[in-house]
């Protein structure tokens, strides 16, 4: 009964309109909040925070920028990568020209100027759109690398053309350089998400929000009913810059501490930012949380699983993972034996157990194997990856291409009408 409403008896438009509908909602959302600052940070690790928790909050803020751009403006981009790289090397400019600025007027001032240069690429944007806006920004990407790449003085004329980011404190914790304790590193960037995260959604659910939007849908009809394409196409173009210039920022200053722009900052990136939205889903905050966690936790799992095993991973991860492959290799085997029965007019009990037995016992086993590794080649299971990969993003373009987030919804509003069909 905790995921119950006695009713619909909104009175206000606050009321109406709330994040948070059901009181469970609200209070598994502080325990979340909770555990990640309060509990994680006593259970840290290098490796899950150089691995895990740091790609996963970093990439996350790179979504949110390129969702907002792509998912509710509808404006593609395939720039995402050099948008980074422009925060990156504006915090290292920052940081060597001004030794004593605080750390987190660094990030924020990065932010800062990667919205003025989207904006100076955005401009395309009003007279393009669709497949022709995507190549604008694409030669936006290669021109940003070359231009890092080739001009001396964003990498302080370096022989080998790396930056670095200087050791700065906050509150008296190192939270860069090689000192710097993997508690402070995540805390530091977990309040940027979060922080980051509350302003995306106040502003998708705010006036802005709406014009973006409406461009979205139909840009002929948004303009007659008095939006300004102008205003909307730039407003969203500067802040999906400035959410992918943090992110560039913390990615170079907080998780990586020195990059090179043709290694960390190619289209590849780009694309990788682009299928996080994709899977996580289009015009969705909560999505990129989840597509940005799909995409960062899915090679960890797969090359362990494949290869030595998810038993290298830290104790309780390594468990909940391996429980989590057995979960799919029953559900996948379930479903096609339920399917077969079906389809040769087997029904009620003896469905269900001809299909979960077998189903049961390949969970078991997937699970075991997941957890001991199955002992596969390395250079065979980064094959595996990609095809896997491409595999789940053709999957949910065509089966829902909300993405995860849509599935979320959908499950959250059966449980709220459930046992009732509607």
């Amino acid at each position: 009964m905790l995921y119950r409403e006695a009713g619909d008896f909104k009175t206000t438009y606050q009321a109406d309109q709330a994040t948070f509908p059901i009181p469970f909602d609200k209070w598994r959302y502080w325990v979340v909040l909770v555990v990640a600052f309060l509990v994680i940070p006593f259970f840290i690790s290098d490796y899950m925070n150089k691995s895990i928790l740091l790609p996963f909050l970093v990439w996350s803020v790179a979504a949110i920028g390129l969702n907002i751009l792509t998912g509710y403006t509808g404006l593609v981009s395939l720039g995402t990568a050099g948008f980074m790289a422009v925060g990156a090397y504006a915090s290292y400019k920052l940081m060597t020209g001004f030794p004593d600025l605080n750390i987190v007027f660094v990030v924020v001032m990065s932010g800062v100027v990667t919205a003025a240069v989207g904006v100076l690429f955005g401009l395309p944007s009003l007279r393009i759109k669709g497949f022709y806006l995507a190549v604008a920004t694409l030669a936006a990407q290669f021109f940003l690398v070359w231009l890092f790449n080739k001009v001396g003085w964003f990498y302080n004329y370096s022989a080998s053309g790396q930056i670095s980011a200087p050791t700065r404190t906050l509150f008296g914790w190192e939270v860069t350089g090689p000192s710097a304790t993997p508690e402070a590193n995540y805390l530091f960037v977990l309040v940027f998400a979060v922080a980051l995260a509350w302003v995306a959604r106040n502003l998708t659910r705010g006036r802005i929000g709406r014009e973006w939007m409406a461009i979205r849908d139909m840009d002929i009809a948004a303009e007659i009913i008095g939006v300004n394409p102008l205003k909307a196409k730039l407003t969203s173009f500067a802040v999906s810059s400035f959410f992918v210039g943090i992110a560039g920022s913390l990615y170079f200053t907080v998780w990586f501490g020195a990059v090179e722009v043709t290694e960390q900052f190619n289209i590849l990136q780009s694309f990788r930012a682009l299928f996080m939205i994709i899977i996580g889903g289009l015009g969705s905050i909560f999505g990129s949380f989840i597509g940005a966690g799909f995409i960062v936790l899915l090679p960890i799992f797969l090359k362990g699983m494949m290869t030595t095993g998810l038993q290298v991973l830290p104790g309780l991860l390594a468990w909940i993972m391996s429980a989590f492959a057995g979960a799919i290799g029953f559900v996948a085997v379930f479903m096609v034996l339920r399917w077969v029965c079906r389809s040769v007019g087997i029904s009620g009990m003896p469905r269900t157990v001809i299909a979960g037995v077998p189903a049961l016992v390949v969970g078991v086993m997937m699970g075991i194997g997941a957890y001991n590794g199955f002992g596969w080649a390395p250079d065979l299971a980064a094959h595996l990856e990609f095809m896997i990969l491409g595999a789940l993003i053709v999957f949910f373009l065509i089966v829902e291409p909300h993405g995860l987030a849509r599935l979320w919804s959908i499950a959250k509003e059966k449980l709220r009408l459930w046992p009732f069909p509607h």
